[in-house]
């Protein structure tokens, strides 16, 4: 799929692979005009607290708790004087809820103590903070304070290795090797990209390879689903069939799509427990 970009003897030059990342990360952003962070804040604090809370479960869950944990606790003083058993009781169903409770009321304290009350925004900073590492950080920096950085999750690390854009396993080594590659004014948008593609489309277990928009332009195309008809039935969230009004709605409407997607997120709970 790609061997009109890779150079003799089967090795992609530095080149080739920089024009092949971008044009992947441009293709991801003109089929994905939403992408967004998917954890709902509405401030460098809390977009901080859901970030911690997000380690080893997912964004779903932390949303449905962090409306009632921003009620009780709106801003760093009220939760650095949180008793533990009663923040462990709401953020319990993150999962690690004594050490995420431990975590949250240090690094509330911290910030009492040490900025104010307000987050700091540089990365040196913020990994100072308990519970909050490099992925943490460059969240925080780049959805709050508009600074560019790189997210390296789960899926951000899965896909940049079947991109081949680096091999390596570790986080930071991954944030270094993709950062050579894109402009560092597209980091952010490209982690959003390349997360939502990795929750939607190239999944873990079985991508669908056959419904990808850029299977093209990635050397892992045919390790999973080629069928397009049988690929498409792989595809989750506003791709998965049935859903062509939430991504309608996500497309007609891209500066709002936190918005919408918090909404038809509180209608599934409803109907959940309906």
């Amino acid at each position: 799929m790609t061997k009109d970009i890779v150079a003799a003897g089967g090795t992609e030059s530095m080149l080739a692979k920089k024009r092949r990342a971008r044009k992947i990360n441009k293709v991801l952003g003109e089929f994905y005009p939403y992408a967004h962070p998917e954890l709902d804040f509405r401030n460098p604090f809390e977009l901080l607290v859901a970030t911690v809370l997000s380690a080893q479960t997912t964004d779903v869950r932390v949303n449905q708790i962090t409306p009632a944990l921003f009620a009780r606790y709106p801003g760093p003083q009220e939760m650095a004087q949180a008793e533990l058993p009663d923040l462990e009781t709401i953020i319990q169903p993150t999962g690690f809820f004594r050490a995420k409770a431990r975590n949250l009321v240090a690094l509330a304290t911290r910030l009492v103590d040490e900025y104010d009350g307000e987050v700091p925004a540089s990365v040196d900073e913020l990994v100072t903070l308990a519970g909050v590492g490099r992925k943490t950080a460059n969240v925080v920096l780049g959805n709050a304070f508009g600074v560019p950085g790189i997210t390296v999750d789960t899926h951000f690390g899965r896909l940049t290795r079947r991109f081949e854009w680096t091999t390596s396993e570790d986080p930071e080594v991954v944030e270094r090797e993709v950062g050579e590659l894109v402009e560092r004014k597209e980091w952010t948008l490209l982690s959003h990209r390349v997360v939502f593609h990795g929750r939607r489309v190239c999944h873990s277990r079985k991508p669908a390879c056959g419904a990808c928009v850029v299977a093209q332009w990635c050397p892992s195309y045919g390790m999973g689903e080629t069928d397009p008809v049988k690929a498409a039935k792989l595809l989750k969230y506003e791709l998965a069939p049935g859903q062509e009004e939430l991504r309608a709605a996500y497309l007609a409407q891209v500066d709002n799509a936190a918005e919408i997607r918090m909404a038809s997120q509180r209608a599934l709970l409803a109907e959940s427990v309906s």
